[in-house]
């Protein structure tokens, strides 16, 4: 499976388009961890599963939500209501209680990822408004039978090379 996973893009629509329309044939899904600022009908998130943020303010979205794909779960929340710029433990909690392998999230603009007792959470940074470095970012998800992969690019789609991980499953 291959996820492209988005977040914080702030009221980009052509931007966002882009980036979605230059991976949509190669992956199995589509996740925007919020702050999208867009209302659902906006071309930009055609075929997108996206989550509201502290910024988006309509009830197009749900808070969070849990893709099945086989037995694998991927959790996804834009991570305010975990305070995640304070500390990943509550959401590292909520991704216990729900069983979640992956965790997607997004709130703090700062592309990290890492692993926590046995689950891969991956923030992919802010699409336009990127904290503690230049480049504007989003993440390519590959999960494998005994792996998960992640693969960081600039809005240009050039591989941002120190934020490269692979975790064991």
């Amino acid at each position: 499976m291959k996820l492209l996973i988005l977040s914080d893009s702030h009221g980009w629509s052509d931007e966002l388009k882009a980036v979605a329309d230059k991976h949509r044939q190669e992956v199995d899904a589509i996740i925007h961890c919020g702050d999208s600022e867009l209302p659902r009908d906006d071309r930009a998130l055609e075929g997108m599963n996206i989550v509201r943020g502290n910024c988006d303010f309509g009830v197009d979205f749900p808070e969070d939500f849990i893709k099945t794909v086989g037995d694998f779960n991927v959790y996804v929340t834009h991570g305010h209501l975990y305070n995640v710029k304070m500390s990943y433990v509550s959401l590292t909690y909520r991704a216990e209680e729900v069983g979640a392998q992956l965790v997607c999230f997004g709130h703090s603009h700062v592309a990290t990822s890492f692993q926590e007792n046995g689950i891969v959470f991956v923030n992919p940074g802010s699409l336009r408004l990127p904290r503690n470095r230049k480049e504007q970012t989003y993440c390519l998800a590959y999960v494998r039978d005994d792996q998960i992969e992640l693969t960081f690019l600039d809005r240009d789609g050039h591989e941002v090379t120190d934020l490269q991980r692979t975790y064991l499953r």
